[in-house]
């Protein structure tokens, strides 16, 4: 029985935060390099305590088991451009040694059937606590703005729907998910271009190199 709640997550949010500081000093090292970061913006988050439970009762999972079994208490989040920047990212992240990839899936040409596309990444992270090394289950998200969009909205409908979405709505929500995806496939189509304008635009003629969407405060 997890009777302090807030002991148990400690790792945790240690872990998130220790994870935030290291994939964004990853866009700061293209930055400084005068180079295009693949990544445009990173989040996290632990997950909320009704959630944990409410997803323990949901999939069978007791607390003896919960360390092992449930792999997104710790969640961060890669925000791309483009869907080529993902593969790069996941690329850069399978070279780190100071996390082990446990699992990879790809939802992104292997969307679910609700429309849902993403990059999902379990690592195995160890948190120095003064107890010693402790070893952190976390889930790594990399995706489009698009893709994004689309799961943050689909995410809150199923508050309200509890996962029953009615048909018509199902419906458009998996066609709200092919157009998110055509529109990124359409983007990369023309990376080229707009990576070029975006350079002219950040690093013009007698400005000072300021990178395009700094987003130091995420």
């Amino acid at each position: 029985m997890i009777e302090n709640w807030n002991h148990f997550l400690l790792p945790y949010n240690q872990a998130v935060d220790e994870l935030k500081v290291k994939l964004r000093g990853m866009r700061k090292q293209f930055q400084n390099k005068n180079q295009r970061s693949p990544i445009e913006f990173v989040t996290g988050r632990v997950k909320p305590v009704d959630s944990i439970k409410e997803k323990m009762n949901r999939r069978h999972v007791s607390e003896e088991r919960l360390e092992q079994d449930m792999q997104d208490i710790a969640g961060l989040r890669i925000m791309c451009q483009f869907v080529e920047d993902i593969y790069q990212v996941v690329d850069l992240l399978r070279k780190r040694s100071d996390m082990t990839i446990l699992e990879e899936r790809d939802y992104i040409h292997n969307e679910k059937p609700s429309g849902y596309r993403s990059y999902h990444i379990v690592i195995e992270y160890p948190v120095q606590m003064v107890t010693g090394e402790k070893k952190i289950l976390a889930e790594v998200q990399v995706r489009t703005l698009a893709m994004n969009f689309w799961a943050t909205i689909e995410h809150s409908l199923n508050y309200k729907y509890q996962g029953e979405f009615p048909e018509e709505l199902s419906a458009r929500l998996q066609r709200a998910g092919e157009a998110a995806f055509k529109l990124d496939t359409e983007m990369s189509e023309i990376r080229e271009e707009i990576q070029e304008a975006q350079h002219l635009f950040s690093y013009g003629k007698g400005s000072e190199p300021q990178p395009p969407n700094k987003r130091d405060d995420q």
